[in-house]
């Protein structure tokens, strides 16, 4: 489905990603772990073509690397940023409406879909976004990109300084998504959801892909997780 090979992406002269290689199959959550800098994000983008990148990037069997970010959301690949970056001003309705592609017709998601997975966007749905809690926040930024009907999220962080039993309710609608076919490639810290809800683990360290397996060898596996995921 998704596929990277030998990638390599740059911020100006700094080359951040050396040969990433790695495979997103359809319906499956992936987890890609590390420490900060250690090139996840960087990853993300390169594959929503926001950083300048080389190497073999593919979606579903077309070469997708010099394509524009606006070009590959509409191929069906959507990106959940760290950073949220929802449209403070306008309400929730408004921010679930600029996810749409075209008209939403023959969308398999659509407001009901967001609003019954979220009760609390209902509640709010005529709330300017900016006054959303952090959790409520993170909440409309996925629904927003499910709007968009994508076959693959790249979710950054989403548990970021939410609170545990939002961290339990994230992870339980990311594996909604995969039971509704759709593939998750997830960049966490926290190694207890991502562990949880992972079908496998990628383990990112200096820009390179260190490890690849199921979460069980991850967790067997002491001396990987001293070296590049523990603190």
């Amino acid at each position: 489905m998704l596929k990277l090979n030998d990638v390599h992406a740059y911020y100006g002269k700094s080359h951040v990603l050396h040969g990433v290689s790695f495979e997103v199959h359809p319906g499956e959550i992936v987890a890609l772990l590390g420490r900060n800098g250690s090139g996840r994000s960087t990853t993300a983008k390169a594959i929503m073509g926001l950083v300048h990148a080389e190497g073999h990037l593919h979606w579903k069997g077309q070469d997708i690397l010099r394509k524009k970010a606006y070009e590959i959301a509409h191929l069906g690949i959507g990106l959940v940023p760290e950073a949220r970056e929802i449209f403070p001003k306008l309400t929730v309705q408004q921010n679930l409406l600029l996810g749409q592609k075209g008209s939403g017709k023959g969308s398999r998601w659509g407001f009901d879909d967001m609003y019954a997975m979220f009760p609390r966007l209902k509640e709010r749905q005529h709330t300017e976004a900016g006054v959303l809690s952090g959790g409520e926040q993170q909440m409309l930024t996925l629904c927003r990109t499910l709007m968009g009907d994508p076959d693959l999220i790249i979710i950054d962080e989403p548990t970021e300084g939410l609170a545990p039993k939002i961290v339990e309710l994230v992870g339980e609608y990311l594996k909604k998504l995969k039971d509704r076919g759709i593939s998750v490639l997830l960049i966490e810290q926290k190694l207890t959801i991502a562990m949880a809800i992972s079908d496998r683990a990628l383990v990112m360290g200096h820009g390179s892909i260190v490890f690849q397996g199921t979460p069980d060898t991850l967790r067997a596996d002491a001396a990987t997780r001293k070296e590049w995921l523990e603190v």
